[in-house]
């Protein structure tokens, strides 16, 4: 019993301190099942090569483990998601964020949302007026694993370790 309050201690201590995920969309909606349709619809990936960021906890690691042969996730770090806000971030109307737009949200510079971003202190959408998703292009250069298989498989699918660096080639 008292193992058992140790293990509960442990994931609320997680939850507390839990990052972000960056989240790709790799294979797009076609023959889709329809729970996982339905899973990227929530997840906003609708379109093959669209990006997320969302809270590392229980509920939305579910939610990629039932679309991993759609979805490579990995840890968000500051510095892809800097790359991601100041190339690839738009404001709900469309329109490309400009350092104006990040002073209005109560920030000063892309490094900062970034940062707060990577931490999980603060999330894109309707607090900031952001999109919830990034536009992405295919990577220079292609992609040196399958995008059919899961990372362990020697893909690029699933919880995936060089997915910052993949996302780098993307923006």
């Amino acid at each position: 019993m008292a193992m058992n309050t140790d293990n509960n201690k442990n994931r609320k201590v997680a939850a507390e301190i839990s990052a972000s995920l960056l989240v790709v969309n790799l294979r797009g909606m076609v023959n889709t099942r329809r729970p996982v349709r339905k899973t990227l619809e929530q997840l906003k990936l609708l379109k093959r090569f669209n990006a997320t960021i969302v809270p590392d906890n229980e509920m939305y690691r579910g939610m990629l483990l039932s679309a991993k042969e759609h979805l490579a996730w990995c840890e968000l770090d500051s510095k892809t998601a800097e790359s991601l806000l100041s190339k690839r971030a738009e404001s709900s109307n469309g329109k490309k964020i400009t350092e104006n737009d990040l002073r209005e949200s109560g920030f000063s510079n892309f490094a900062d949302l970034a940062a707060a971003l990577a931490s999980g202190k603060v999330s894109l959408g309707a607090e900031l007026g952001f999109r919830q998703f990034f536009r992405l292009g295919p990577p220079k250069g292609g992609f040196k694993r399958s995008i059919r298989r899961q990372f362990g498989e020697g893909g690029i699918l699933g919880p995936n370790k060089e997915l910052s660096n993949i996302v780098e080639k993307m923006v």
